[in-house]
């Protein structure tokens, strides 16, 4: 079953939007000449940058399985972005057919794809939900309509943390959605590392600037940081090709400057 929150405004094409890039680094059609614009701007500074949403997206499916065969079948995916197969839903039914997934984004086109394609297994729910991060309580609220916040649930925050700026708090965000999440809750996070090639950064940065969308890269340290309290899954934090790699990877070069970690809720 597929449910979807409250509606959300107008699909704004006059300036780029970072899940229309992100959409457009994977291969997909769901983005706009503003989008492409920006984006090729940034892959003429990061060549790899595609290699990266798709490694990315690959600790994501890892990450996912890896969770699930540990029991949780709750999940809420912040900052879900556009639908691309296989989503966090189709890969944690796998697993556990009756698994619950909410998604959560503040793009309307991401809204408008989720109504279409965020079809569950007929055991399990899938319900999207249009909210900001930086609005933990209101992402919360939604969510305990779909999940049992009683039990363990997995808080999945992708390639996100670096577009909440320091001046929306984002460690307290952090702390906000994982303080009613019940211990043995899991939390799936990825982050650009601020510290590897820190001056094709700051170039890159301008771009997204240039096209109204704030970004912060962040250290290992860091990023570190966002785990405190929490028990850190094996290897820790590492760029996302060497967190558990499988023979399903296509991205294997370690050097990708993305940091990524899963930890428990003790």
């Amino acid at each position: 079953m597929t449910d979807t929150g409250f509606g959300a405004g107008r699909i704004d094409t006059s300036k780029p939007h970072s899940a229309r890039m992100y959409d457009y680094y994977l291969g997909g059609k769901d983005n706009y000449p503003v989008d492409w614009e920006a984006a090729d701007k940034v892959i003429a500074l990061l060549p790899e940058t595609r290699n990266i949403a798709r490694a990315n997206r690959e600790f994501m499916h890892r990450a996912a399985r890896f969770v699930a065969e540990r029991g949780v079948d709750q999940f809420l995916d912040v900052g879900t972005g556009i639908p691309t197969a296989p989503n966090l839903h189709q890969v944690v039914q796998e697993v556990t057919p009756a698994a619950r997934v909410v998604y959560a984004d503040n793009d309307p086109i991401v809204l408008r794809h989720a109504e279409a394609l965020l079809h569950s297994t007929p055991e399990g729910r899938t319900a999207y939900v249009h909210a900001d991060v930086r609005d933990p309580g209101q992402v919360l609220a939604y969510a305990r309509e779909h999940l049992d916040f009683d039990r363990p649930v997995a808080l999945s925050l992708v390639s996100l943390l670096h577009f909440v700026t320091d001046d929306a708090d984002p460690y307290g965000i952090v702390r906000q959605l994982l303080e009613p999440l019940a211990p043995g809750s899991y939390f799936v996070v990825t982050h650009v590392a601020g510290d590897v090639n820190p001056e094709v950064f700051k170039k890159t940065d301008v771009v997204y600037h240039k096209g109204g969308i704030q970004t912060k890269v962040r250290s290992r340290d860091e990023f570190q940081a966002f785990l405190d309290g929490l028990e850190l899954c094996e290897p820790g934090v590492v760029t996302v090709p060497r967190w558990r790699p499988d023979d399903r990877m296509t991205i294997r070069d370690e050097r990708i400057p993305m940091y990524g970690a899963v930890a428990r809720k003790p």
